[in-house]
């Protein structure tokens, strides 16, 4: 399992996933690693709900649910921070074109929170090469 100062990635496909919006069973033992990186529970959750979201648009809105595409998955770990880029093979998006999710109008339909999820519980996204790599970070909060 990764340890502080580490870097690692793997690479997933649709068929890899368990279920519609699951994890493929080898990243979500990454990404359990990741939260095991001396975050504190609050933090866990939304690093684990970021990365999950993040992951599911890549592979169903990036790449289209093209089994031929993957999506890269990297991370860095150290003890102040979590950084990760996910990285589809699809054609991007403006995430600046994006519905705000909690209008009245968007509130009772399904989909269009993955964004505001991300930005809500990581320290950090931002969207690059067109919208087809995301960065997340997460800056561990201060003790004491």
């Amino acid at each position: 399992m990764p340890t502080s100062n580490q870097h690692w990635g793997l690479a997933v496909r649709p068929a890899d996933s368990q279920r519609r919006r699951g994890r493929p069973p080898a990243l979500g033992r990454r990404v359990a690693a990741v939260g095991n990186s001396a975050l504190g529970h609050h933090d866990i959750f939304g690093v684990h709900l970021a990365l999950d979201e993040a992951l599911v648009n890549a592979i169903f809105h990036g790449n289209a649910h093209d089994e031929t595409k993957r999506v890269r998955f990297a991370c860095r770990l150290s003890p102040e921070r979590i950084h990760v880029e996910i990285t589809d093979e699809g054609p991007g998006f403006d995430p600046d074109s994006l519905p705000d999710p909690t209008t009245p109008a968007r509130r009772g339909r399904p989909g269009g929170r993955g964004v505001l999820l991300m930005r809500a519980f990581m320290s950090r996204v931002e969207f690059c090469d067109h919208g087809s790599r995301v960065v997340l970070e997460k800056v561990r909060d201060a003790v004491g």
